[in-house]
């Protein structure tokens, strides 16, 4: 069987893994109180070029959106974000969970612009009873988005003036920032994300890690207290090192910029291939998710031996479907697909 539903499937990266048993044996402090996840965090920074920044490690993507908009919001607030985004759509009501509201715009190809939040917060403020309505206290971003598709320098540039404006803090999900940063005509780097929003997170679970987000700000004044409230939200990790033994490991020897290279690399075959064959894309997507409309007599026949996802409710006579590659895809694989399809 091939495995493309997502992009945690198999475990850990070998050389996150390798990491993970070298270190097995040692005796640490617990919380991240420890030599390896300190260096990490300088590893991280640094990379971000983020002098005076802050970095903490935490489990899982959904855990992390939960607790970072927790803080960032005050308890009245809501949190802006595309009616498509994993907030929205795939997060069980995590955020709502916490008592801030999701107050949607609608997407294109899962991106949200500029002019939209804008015009939200003016129209928001310009009706008289506002003080009975939730605040837009924030903006959420995926990069890349719950589509495969990424924000531009420019877009991003935008969507950040608008967010100081007003005065809200911008928070970008990266729970698949590896192959975002490696997309095809990407032209943002960690260190241009790190200046054009407030809070974002690396993420370690699609991207190499059997487990764990790390998340990073330029100013830490505005996650305060943010150990206790990660406690609150039940994701201090006792064994915070297992984070930062992760994370020191992609950030060694361009590991994680490796993964995220290798992971496109495999998806673009895959669209080469498929398109080849005649197939129609549902969107373009540059990185490592490829959505595409297939016949459903074709999907009941390859489904046999290849495990992908449907995009949605199925169709009377074609579906949407979703595949998804990564860096423990084998290297064989569109070879084996292009006999399959």
């Amino acid at each position: 069987m091939i495995y493309l539903d997502t992009d945690y499937m198999a475990g850990a990266h070998p050389e996150v893994m390798e990491a993970l048993n070298r270190t097995n044996m040692f005796h640490t402090p617990g919380y991240g109180d420890d030599k390896f996840t300190r260096r990490t965090r300088s590893l991280i920074l640094e990379a971000c070029d983020l002098e005076n920044g802050g970095c903490q490690f935490m489990v899982g993507g959904t855990q992390t959106n939960a607790t970072v908009i927790d803080r960032l919001l005050s308890r009245n607030d809501g949190v802006l974000a595309a009616d498509s985004s994993h907030i929205n759509v795939h997060e069980a009501g995590a955020i709502e969970a916490w008592g801030h509201k999701i107050l949607t715009l609608e997407h294109t190809e899962g991106k949200i612009s500029a002019s939209q939040i804008r015009e939200y917060i003016e129209n928001f403020y310009a009706d008289d009873t506002f003080e009975h309505m939730v605040r837009p206290g924030m903006v959420y971003l995926s990069y890349p988005t719950e589509f495969g598709t990424i924000y531009s320098k420019e877009e991003l540039s935008e969507i950040y003036k608008v967010c100081g404006d007003f005065n809200i803090p911008l928070y970008i999900d990266g729970a698949r920032l590896a192959y975002g940063l490696n997309a095809k005509d990407n032209d943002l780097g960690l260190k241009e994300i790190s200046r054009l929003c407030d809070v974002f997170y690396i993420g370690g679970t699609k991207c190499g890690t059997l487990f764990g987000e790390a998340i990073v700000t330029k100013n830490p004044e505005l996650l305060p207290r943010f150990t206790s409230l990660m406690k609150l939200h039940g994701g201090l990790l006792a064994k915070g090192r297992l984070l930062g033994v992760q994370f020191e490991a992609l950030f060694t020897d361009s590991l994680y910029d490796k993964i995220g290279k290798y992971g496109v690399d495999m998806a673009l075959r895959l669209k080469d291939m498929l398109l080849e064959k005649g197939y129609r894309q549902f969107i373009d997507s540059p990185t490592n998710q490829q959505f595409f409309i297939l016949p459903n007599p074709v999907i009941e026949r390859i489904k046999k031996e290849v495990s992908f996802e449907l995009w949605g409710a199925p169709g009377s006579d074609e579906s949407k479907v979703r595949f998804v590659t990564s860096w423990s895809t084998p290297a064989d694989t569109i070879d084996k697909l292009s006999s399959i399809f």
